[in-house]
């Protein structure tokens, strides 16, 4: 961890060109360039781009994610992501933290309830990032991690994953309770600061972490259940797509949607998987028109590009030489247009208020909350439905004159093909399909991780191309970073043996996925 650590002086360096290069993102009231030290609202907008522009990246490494996440397959050539290799994580995004303790430090200059707004944020961006780690590799430094400044403790151990859990939700807490005494804040790029939207991500983004515990509700350590309770009945959460965690697009330099043509050599390559494609003509649901373009051969054939039949989706477990004799063919759905024509694209989130609906009606499945899992779902649908058609140009290259009007999206989860029935386990799988649909080119990874939980929706197998081994199966974590091992082998080693008898394998259950 200790080759992951940036210094002071490296940091401020890094955060200047930053800033200097992202006028939309970072609004402040005053110049960057004109400033010589670092502030809290300085460090504030470097942390949450890091944490939203740089995770969701651009061009092919914005698709790289949604090819694991079966969205996407790629033609340019056999692509690791779609095939399944997992290989190592890394722990660089730990170096984030570093400014995290610098912003906290730096609060002093400011009064209390602006400080406690950048306490507030610190909190919300180190259970983020822990999250994330735990969530690929189990165990993590978490209580020792980040001391090697302030304690010179280089070789930190390794918490157990349902520590580092308790860790995160009571650092959420933490950041709920800064915020409700806070007041506005500048630096911030998503909220411009409001105290109370901040509080409604943090706690939706707790109501995420518990919904990834449900195997654990019988812990009265980790108090899930109730925890899950409490944050609904006494605490503001995501009201509408307003309160979305997401980045927003423009036409400016560095600005532009992360798949944008301009300078985009990667547009030729995207293909819409049939995971995705046949579910949305299963349902007739017009989120179709506006996430594909339909085949081209399809349209030679006489279909129009409103015809449900124009649109081809390709199975991504397809071996990669029968994947480019399609793309030649050209009987395949791309992405849609506007993805790669408008400047502005849509926001990407990073968590939606439709997969906090989606959530809140798995829990009233499982039994966790009293409520209509039906309303719920219908909220989820609608609101995902409503967020694609409002940023959505009205133009029949990217709806196919399939408009989604208001009436259509009113009507829609309460279609037979889509309501909710049958059993539990059934209507789990159908809040968890429509998840998947309503993160298509949003929230990378959200799909690997949902599928990791639930095996909803089915991803295929095909051994023949399958980069897994075995290849009979899907692999399920990352292997610990090399830095770790070459420099902290004594705790990762210990870790590796606690938790996969000293197996660090892609395939081995960390205790997250134990019953």
């Amino acid at each position: 961890m200790e080759k992951n650590r940036i210094k002071w002086t490296t940091a401020c360096l890094t955060l200047i060109v930053a800033m200097a290069s992202c006028s939309h993102f970072d609004q402040l009231n005053t110049n960057p360039d004109g400033f010589t030290v670092a502030t809290p609202q300085m460090l504030a907008t470097k942390l949450i781009l890091d944490i939203t522009r740089n995770d969701i990246s651009e061009q092919k490494a914005f698709m790289s994610n949604f090819m694991r996440d079966k969205y996407i397959l790629w033609s340019e050539f056999a692509q690791a992501e779609q095939y399944n290799r997992i290989d190592r994580a890394n722990f660089d995004n730990f170096t984030r933290l570093v400014d995290v303790e610098k912003m906290i430090e730096l609060t002093d200059r400011v009064d209390q309830g602006i400080a406690n707004a950048y306490k507030g944020l610190g909190h919300f961006i180190r259970a983020y990032t822990f999250f994330n780690a735990t969530m690929q590799v189990g165990d993590i430094p978490y209580s020792e991690a980040l001391k090697g400044e302030r304690d010179g403790n280089i070789k930190p151990r390794y918490d157990q994953q349902k520590d580092v859990f308790i860790g995160i939700l009571t650092e959420l807490d933490e950041a709920n309770r800064l915020f409700s005494q806070s007041s506005y804040f500048e630096g911030d790029v998503i909220y411009r600061g409001d105290p109370v939207k901040w509080q409604k991500m943090i706690n939706s983004f707790s109501l995420k972490v518990l919904i990834n515990l449900y195997r654990k509700t019988d812990d009265s350590d980790l108090r899930v259940i109730e925890r899950f309770n409490d944050i609904l009945n006494n605490r503001p959460i995501f009201e509408s797509n307003a309160d979305n965690f997401q980045l927003v697009y423009s036409d400016q330099e560095n600005q532009r949607y992360p798949f944008h043509k301009l300078g985009n050599q990667f547009i030729i390559y995207p293909m819409v998987s049939g995971i995705l494609i046949d579910q949305l003509k299963a349902t007739n649901d017009y989120r179709l028109f506006y996430y594909a373009s339909p085949s081209p051969v399809q349209l030679d054939n006489g279909y129009a590009p409103s015809d449900f039949d124009a649109y081809s989706g390709t199975d991504p477990s397809i071996a990669y030489a029968d994947l480019s004799a399609i793309h030649s063919s050209g009987d395949y759905s791309g992405i849609n247009a506007r993805y790669t024509d408008v400047a502005s694209g849509e926001p990407v989130s990073l968590l939606s208020y439709a997969q906090v609906q989606f959530l809140l009606a798995e829990a009233v499945v499982r039994g966790w909350i009293n409520g209509d899992a039906q309303s719920y779902y219908a909220a989820g649908i609608q609101g995902s439905m409503q967020f694609v058609a409002n940023h959505t140009p009205d133009a029949p290259s990217y709806h196919h004159n399939r408009i989604m009007s208001d009436t259509y999206i009113d009507a829609f989860p309460f279609t037979e093909a889509v309501k909710l029935t049958g059993t539990s386990e059934h209507q789990i799988r159908q809040i968890i399909t429509q998840k998947f649909i309503s993160t298509y080119l949003q929230s990378p990874l959200s799909a690997f991780f949902e599928n990791r939980r639930t095996a909803y929706p089915a991803f295929p197998i095909n051994p023949a191309s399958n980069e897994n081994v075995p290849a009979d199966r899907l692999p399920i974590r990352w292997m610990y970073p090399s830095d770790e091992l070459n420099h902290n082998r004594e705790n990762v080693t210990e870790a590796i043996n606690r938790q996969y008898n000293g197996n660090d394998n892609v395939n081995e259950l960390m205790w997250l996925l134990k019953d």
